[in-house]
């Protein structure tokens, strides 16, 4: 991996729009392909797609479906952040979470922006 190539995706688009909740994980999985570092981080309604058997509700048409999206990201070293105050704002506690989510506050939401190449966002 070149260590001068991160990439930070920043999403806060839910499972009411199935393509922009895609969209994130088919860039951060090019991103990998391409030994770039990517550090996805969902924020505000996006944090509902890391809880248990959300995923797999969101299906694009033309995309692979979410769930496999997002394993696809996380089994290829990808850091999946998602923002506290979404969750508790939702009622949503670590073990309604998918395997492989870190919980963050805003604090590394800044570190991961200015540690990054590039910024994207949905």
């Amino acid at each position: 991996m070149n260590e001068n190539e991160k990439l930070v995706i920043i999403s806060t688009i839910g499972s009411e729009n199935p393509e922009k909740a895609s969209l994130p994980f088919v860039l951060a999985t090019a991103a990998q392909a391409t030994d770039v570092e990517v550090v996805v981080i969902l924020q505000s309604a996006s944090v509902v797609l890391a809880t248990k058997g959300e995923a797999e509700k969101v299906n694009a048409p033309d995309f692979m479906p979410l769930k496999e999206l997002i394993e696809n990201y996380i089994s290829m070293g990808g850091k999946l952040n998602l923002c506290s105050p979404c969750l508790k704002s939702r009622n949503i506690g670590k073990e309604d979470l998918i395997e492989g989510c870190t919980i963050i506050a805003a604090g590394t939401v800044v570190s991961e922006v200015l540690s990054a190449k590039s910024v994207v966002t949905y």
